[in-house]
């Protein structure tokens, strides 16, 4: 079978014998220059990426630190280890941290950095200096975030509610606000640089409806970070003024109004949520077709429910505000629209699911990542229902199961797509093939770990325990336990790969330029890719869709290298070095298709 005779390709050659493996670039862009100079001031959106990922590693760990306080604390049901003041403080530090500093720009900030110019086929993003200075901007805010937090901490919870937060707490709120404020610029700009990008820069050949369904939800996620970031920065502003000056806005001692502040803050914070969730989703479809050597089951039914999630992501924030005193009407209408928001997120399971039916799937570690980011999003949002229904959230408000519930979407389906997109980017972005057998460990420790810290506190917010409060009935500490015991096997999932993947670095098996026999045209490049991704004098031209598996051709219209095997050495990593013959090509200054 000959790719011509497929009407979705165009002008692609036969397919012959793959040739040998094409040499490495020289230089590759880690050894465009060593010195911290070089990093620090380059422009390369491949190095920012690799910048922002160590960045929001070292956040990462705090924030686990955070939480691990509270964990141990809660052992107990009177707070033994922590006063209730400390405490306070490490579940808000936990809360700021892993928000705002980690799975907002986890995804968009790491992966997005240093795959979407390689998926359109581009040489870089289309503003180099203003998505370093997104970095520094990030610095900065991080800076004073983690000021605000080692010294005296914030005590006010992350949502920042007032009065407390602009005239009864002491704590170092003023910092902590300004931390948040300053690195929402840096969503912004970051947002800024993938829309331009992914609409003035793509290959010839790469339509939209060619583009990677990875950049269809970084495009959906830059669309909400431009929209709603400016509003959570304002209402910080103001947050801040009010607690400076004494001006009546959210206090209603003074004349202000304190719902005013919730609606604000969660046309943004609600929004925010598929900031964190989305790229996930993109990870997730690109990851489930490689695995399953299938096309996408209904691509642009999977794109345009990202599209629908950013639109209909902006309608249901008031979700958050059911006992707070907004008219029934209201919540009745809100109540509707969060239930509307399980569609397109119910389209992407659907198809991932039908994707997966009948496929020839094996499980490497970016695989079980993907499976378990799949089983545990579908339970945070089955039981999102529950919290947007009026009747039963006025019973689970501010209980446990919320706590369940957000971490189930949060953690298990976010951090996960993470997961599963650095274990499967790695060997692009180092060279490097990771031990597939502590990856695999290390993903059903996670899954297990995460499993067993959850799912008590289901039953315990059903049954009324407030979160956010040290104390507790006895009778409910045996969950208390069980979850704390999962939260240090979950802890022990994330350290292993913390240990094996720096150690690939210097250990790893080299990787092929397509170790996975994947399509997307990231893959085209050698690993690790060159300065410029591509040639630097021409540019790939596209001549199919992303997920050509039927045909075995990749997005240049290329042959694909054998599939991924069991993995290990005799896997992938050891059947890479092969890739099918050059696809066309043109001059970079012609129209892009």
């Amino acid at each position: 079978m000959t790719p011509t005779a497929n009407p979705r390709v165009q002008g692609v050659p036969g397919l012959t014998p793959p040739p040998p493996e094409p040499p490495p670039a020289s230089p590759n862009y880690l050894e465009n220059g060593t010195s911290l100079w070089s990093w620090l001031s380059t422009v390369d959106h491949k190095r920012i990426g690799i910048l922002y990922l160590l960045t929001i590693s070292a956040v990462f760990v705090l924030g686990g630190v955070a939480a691990g306080l509270v964990r141990l604390n809660l052992v107990t049901y009177n707070s033994g280890i922590l006063s209730e003041d400390a405490y306070n403080r490490a579940f808000t530090a936990h809360g700021v941290l892993m928000l705002f500093f980690f799975l907002i720009p986890a995804v968009p900030a790491v992966l997005g950095n240093f795959l979407i110019p390689m998926m359109i086929g581009a040489k870089d993003l289309a503003f180099p200096k203003l998505n370093l200075a997104s970095w520094y901007v990030f610095l900065v805010g991080l800076v004073f975030g983690a000021w605000a937090i080692l010294n005296g901490g914030i005590d006010t919870g992350w949502t920042l509610y007032p009065p407390y937060s602009t005239r009864g707490s002491q704590s170092s709120v003023v910092p902590g606000v300004v931390g948040v404020f300053v690195s929402g610029f840096s969503s912004i700009m970051t947002g800024l640089n993938i829309l331009v990008t992914v609409h003035k820069m793509r290959a010839p050949g790469m339509t939209w409806g060619r583009l990677p369904l990875f950049v269809w939800s970084l495009y959906a996620t830059s669309l909400i970070q431009l929209l709603g970031t400016p509003v959570v920065a304002i209402t910080l502003i103001l947050l801040g003024v009010e607690r400076v000056t004494g001006e009546g806005i959210f206090d209603p001692a003074i004349g202000g109004d304190p719902v005013l502040f919730q609606h604000l803050f969660w046309f943004y914070s609600h929004p925010a949520v598929y900031i964190m969730i989305l790229p996930g989703f993109g990870v997730v479809s690109e990851v489930i077709t490689c695995f399953s050597r299938k096309n996408i089951f209904g691509y642009h039914a999977v794109a345009w429910s990202s599209m629908g999630i950013a639109v209909v992501g902006f309608l249901l924030w008031a979700h958050h505000m059911f006992v707070a005193g907004i008219s029934y009407y209201s919540a009745l209408l809100f109540s509707f629209l969060s239930m509307l928001v399980a569609v397109p997120s119910a389209i992407k399971v659907f198809n991932w699911t039908a994707t997966l039916y009948r496929g020839s799937i094996t499980f490497q570690a970016p695989m079980l990542f993907v499976i378990g980011f799949i089983i545990l999003f579908t339970v945070g949002g089955v039981t999102g229902l529950f919290l947007a229904t009026l009747g039963t959230d006025i019973h689970l408000h501010d209980t446990y199961f919320v706590v369940a519930h957000f971490h189930f979407v949060m953690v298990g389906g976010m951090v996960l797509g993470y997961m599963a997109g650095l274990h499967f980017w790695w060997p692009k972005m180092t060279g490097r093939m990771y031990s597939d057998w502590w990856s695999r460990v290390s993903a059903a420790i996670i899954i297990v770990g995460f499993f067993l810290t959850f799912v008590p506190q289901f039953y315990i917010g059903y049954h009324g325990i407030p979160r956010r409060y040290p104390n507790y009935p006895p009778e409910f500490q045996i969950y208390h336990v069980l979850s704390t015991a999962g939260a240090s096997i979950l802890g022990l999932g994330y350290l292993i790969p913390a240990l094996y993947l720096p150690l690939s670095l210097f250990y790893g098996e080299k990787a092929g330029a397509n170790p996975w026999s994947a399509t997307g045209l990231e893959w085209a490049s050698p690993s690790p890719p060159p300065v410029f991704n591509f040639d630097e004098e021409r540019m790939p031209v596209v001549v199919c869709g992303p997920y050509e598996y039927a045909l075995g051709i990749d997005q240049l219209g290329r042959g694909l290298p054998e599939p991924p095997g069991p993995g290990g050495a005799e896997g992938p990593a050891g059947r890479a070095g092969v890739t099918g013959p050059a696809g066309p090509m043109q001059k970079e200054t012609e129209v892009v298709g």
